[in-house]
C-alpha cells in the first residue's frame, strides 16, 4: 500500500525562516560564544544577561534545544551540543557564524525581491547600475562580514579538499582569487614543502594579509596583486586553484577565466576548480542547485555542471582528469584537469 503524501514536507520548507532566525539571533547575541568550554546559562540567567524579559529568553533558548543548537540539562541549565561548541564559538578555528551573519544581514533582505531578480536576470542584493560587481570595497556589510563569511565557509571545505587529493607532487600553486587564504593555509598546514600564491585585488590582498600573518605562514603564503579579465596571471606554477570563483560569472566570462588560467600553466599543470557543481542532469543535488539560485540575487551567474566545465576546459586546451567528490559548506566536489 502506497504512503499517503502529506503537507509536512511543505511545512518543514516553510518554517525554515523560524529555524534560521533563531540561529542567526543566537549568534548576533553571541549565546554560543558565551557558553563555550563548558559554560551554562539558565533562562533567568540568559534573560539578565541580555536585559530580557523571561517570555522571550525562554522561547529563544527552547527553539535554539528543539534544532541542537542547545541542550538543556536535569538542572535546567543549558550547554552548547558538540556542533555548537566546535562550529558557533567566535575565535574558533572552524567558526561558521560568519556565513550565518552574512545570509542574515546580506542575503535575506535581498529574498524580498527575489521576484524582481527573477522578472528582471538582474541580481539585487547590489545596483548594478553603480557598481561593477557585487565585491565592492566600500561597502560596509561586504566589508565587514563577507570575507568573514567566506572564509568561515571555505576553512572548512579546504580541509576536506586536502583529504580528497593528494598535494604531494604540488610544490607551487597559485590561488586565483583566493582572496581569505583559507585554502591556502589548510593546504600549507596539510603539506609541508607546499608554497602558494594569492592572486586577487589590491584591497583583497590588504584584507587577507592579516589571516597569513595569524598563520604564521608569510614564508610561504605570498601575494600578486591583480584582475584575471585584466591582467595576464603570474606562471610557472604547478598548479592552479579556482575556489567558488566560476560561480559568480556568465557563461562568457567563465571561458575567460579558464582560458586565463590555461594559458598561466605549463604543460601537464593542473587546473584545480572547486566548486558546488549541480548534476548533469540538473535535478540537484539540492544544497547546489539552492545556492545555484541565490546566484540570481547575487551575481550573473550560476552553478555550473562538471559537463559543462569539462567541455569549456578543452576548448582551451585543459582536459578534465574527473570530479572527486566531498561534502562540503561551498562545495561538493574538486574538477581536475591537466595541461595538454
Amino acid at each position: 500500500m502506497s504512503q499517503a503524501v502529506t503537507p509536512i514536507p511543505l511545512m518543514e520548507l516553510t518554517s525554515g525562516i523560524y529555524s534560521f532566525k533563531a540561529l542567526a539571533l543566537a549568534c548576533d547575541l553571541g549565546l554560543f560564544t558565551e557558553l563555550s568550554d563548558g559554560g551554562s546559562t539558565t533562562i533567568a540567567d540568559f534573560a539578565s544577561r541580555h536585559d530580557l524579559e523571561r517570555r522571550p529568553a525562554e522561547l529563544l533558548l527552547t527553539a535554539c534545544t528543539s534544532i541542537g543548537l542547545l541542550r538543556l540539562d536535569s538542572q535546567g541549565s543549558y550547554r552548547n551540543t558538540p556542533m555548537s561548541e566546535e562550529f558557533l564559538v567566535q575565535g574558533k578555528p572552524n567558526y561558521f557564524g560568519g556565513w550565518v551573519t552574512v545570509v542574515d544581514r546580506h542575503e535575506y533582505p535581498a529574498y524580498e525581491k527575489l521576484a524582481d531578480s527573477l522578472r528582471g536576470n538582474h541580481p539585487t542584493t547590489w545596483d548594478p547600475q553603480r557598481q561593477e560587481s557585487l565585491f565592492a570595497p566600500d561597502d560596509p556589510v561586504m566589508t565587514e562580514h563577507f570575507w568573514n563569511g567566506m572564509h568561515s565557509l571555505s576553512a572548512y571545505t579546504a580541509q576536506l579538499l586536502a583529504d580528497a587529493l593528494d598535494f604531494t607532487n604540488v610544490r607551487t600553486l597559485l590561488d586565483v582569487g583566493g582572496g581569505g587564504a583559507a585554502y591556502d593555509i589548510e593546504l600549507c598546514k596539510r603539506y609541508a614543502h607546499l608554497r602558494t600564491t594569492i592572486f586577487d585585488l589590491p584591497f583583497v590582498c590588504d584584507l587577507t594579509r592579516p589571516r597569513v600573518v595569524e598563520a604564521q605562514l608569510e614564508d610561504r603564503i605570498s601575494f600578486a596583486v591583480g584582475d584575471f579579465f585584466n591582467d595576464t596571471l603570474p606562471s610557472g606554477y604547478d598548479a592552479l586553484l579556482l575556489s567558488n570563483i566560476l560561480h559568480d560569472w556568465d557563461e562568457g566570462d567563465v571561458k575567460k577565466i579558464l582560458a586565463t588560467c590555461a594559458a598561466a600553466l605549463p604543460k601537464d599543470g593542473l587546473l584545480l576548480i572547486c566548486e558546488s557543481f549541480v548534476d548533469d542532469a540538473k535535478q540537484g543535488p539540492p544544497l547546489a542547485a539552492l545556492m545555484s539560485l541565490n546566484m540570481l540575487v547575487e551575481t550573473w551567474g550560476r552553478n555550473y555542471t562538471a559537463a559543462e566545465y569539462s567541455a569549456w576546459m578543452r576548448e582551451v586546451g585543459l582536459e578534465p582528469q574527473g570530479v572527486t567528490p566531498f561534502e562540503g559548506l561551498g562545495a561538493n566536489g574538486v574538477l581536475v584537469a591537466r595541461k595538454l
